[in-house]
């Protein structure tokens, strides 16, 4: 869930992404407030009929409402200016959020599963008219939220658009589930429902973790082609070689760079600037949007190994 990164410099287009970015917001706080409400009617009639599957499913919802408020402030945060608070900007706190969200999903589609197992071993009946009704507002209501978010082009837009694509499948399932249970006598179906959301909820909020946490561990982005980005940079006229290159990223989209370039001794220090240049246009090329250089000529690397 990677936010704020379809921002551009150029004033020309300031006022389309300022007008973008309101409808973004408007999709998304929409999207939150019809999550929300629609938890607690599925809560409700998940107890009413006494399915768990539908329970389980109402806990993902509820999730995919927090998810929204998250990404819906951390989008609007993560696009404040530099400060002196925070010298790298607000990017991180995107991911922040993304973290948060995949370790509340964790922990409750575990203990969905404990509950699962607990009704497989004691079938109980659930009431499978209730369920194929609930089903039925399921699959609408999450249709109108997944085509109001369609057409949304922004990172946040996208995450949330596969939420209620998964929701939909979710409650396809519910209502074949629901006509098996209302014909034949197969109370198992529904805590085997409940079992699969669970687990899908569980890969799902794995991934996200994983993700997240490289970032927060700085590792060298895994979109980046580490070899190709120095190979370019030695290239440049003048280096004679880079080292001490060091990578990370501050959101999964925008990475900063350090590194120490040997050049040619014959070089004049007024030609620096335009070796510096160029290595920052290379990066560029690579989502890398801060890049510090050291600069070294070869004396300076041999007093190094002298002492």
């Amino acid at each position: 869930m990677g936010h704020g990164h379809d921002h551009s410099n150029h004033e020309s287009k300031h006022h389309n992404h300022s007008h973008h970015h309101n409808s973004a917001s408007k999709n998304l706080a929409w999207a939150f407030v019809l999550n929300l409400f629609f938890s607690i009617f599925e809560l409700l009639g998940g107890i009413y009929s006494n399915s768990i599957a539908i329970i389980s499913d109402a806990f993902h919802d509820f999730g995919d409402a927090l998810s929204l408020a998250f990404v819906w402030y951390l989008q609007k945060v993560s696009t404040k200016p530099i400060d002196r608070h925070f010298d790298y900007g607000y990017k991180r706190f995107s991911i922040l959020g993304a973290l948060i969200i995949s370790v509340l999903l964790s922990v409750g589609s575990i203990f969905m599963i404990i509950e699962s197992v607990k009704r497989f071993l004691s079938p109980m009946e659930s009431k499978a008219d209730v369920m194929f009704a609930l089903a039925i507002v399921g699959v609408v209501v999450n249709g109108i939220a997944m085509s109001r978010l369609k057409h949304g082009s922004s990172f946040s837009e996208k995450a949330v658009f596969l939420h209620f694509l998964e929701d939909i499948l979710g409650w396809i399932a519910v209502l074949v589930g629901s006509v098996l249970m209302y014909f034949w006598d197969v109370p198992w179906i529904d805590p085997m429902l409940s079992l699969g959301i669970a687990i899908w909820i569980l890969y799902n909020a794995y991934t996200n973790t994983k993700q997240v946490m490289r970032i927060f561990l700085q590792a060298v982005p895994v979109t980046l082609n580490r070899k190709e980005l120095i190979q370019k940079w030695e290239q440049i006229k003048g280096v004679k070689s880079v080292h001490d290159i060091k990578i990370w990223s501050l959101d999964g989209n925008q990475h900063v760079s350090s590194l120490h370039v040997l050049i040619d001794q014959k070089l004049k220090p007024n030609q620096y600037q335009s070796i510096k240049e160029q290595i920052r246009k290379v990066a560029i090329q690579f989502e890398i949007v801060h890049t510090t250089i050291e600069i070294e000529t070869d004396e300076e690397v041999c007093n190094l190994q002298l002492s």
